[in-house]
């Protein structure tokens, strides 16, 4: 299984501004800690934050904080947001399949566990657990202060 590059970027985003909760954190500091783009994290933000897990503050010393505590932030919730729409397989959307066995085939069964699997072993966990260490994890943003 291999998550999207969104998904990836807005776990990152959410550890670093995790990290720092409950100060401001800006775009451009997770930008350059991670050493991505700041086009793709602004999207991804936004999206964050219409979802309910970022709290954004407008303005010269604005940015960006954790909408709720992460404790109540689950990895799984986070990870199907990103990859919500985007079907596994082919065959897993109707619309556009053109697998020529689909009727037949049964791989889809099992892929469809597998992926819910996966998803089911991620609702186990919480932001949290990821940021129990901040001191430690704000070490390696490539010299940014987050």
């Amino acid at each position: 299984m291999r998550i999207s590059q969104f998904t990836d970027y807005a776990f990152r985003l959410l550890i670093a501004v995790a990290s720092r909760h409950p100060e401001l954190t800006t775009i451009s500091q997770v930008a350059n800690a991670y050493a991505i783009s700041h086009h793709h994290l602004s999207k991804i933000s936004r999206k964050l934050g219409r979802a309910g897990y970022l709290e954004t503050v407008r303005g010269r010393h604005g940015g960006m904080r954790l909408a709720r505590p992460a404790e109540e932030m689950s990895i799984g919730a986070i990870a199907r947001l990103g990859e919500g729409g985007t079907p596994l397989v082919e065959c897993f959307d109707a619309a556009t399949n053109r697998c020529v066995i689909t009727p037949a085939c049964h791989l889809k069964f099992m892929l469809a566990d597998a992926e819910s699997a996966f998803f089911e072993a991620l609702d186990g966990h919480k932001l949290a657990e990821i940021v129990a260490d901040r001191s430690r994890l704000r070490t390696y943003f490539n010299g940014v202060d987050i």
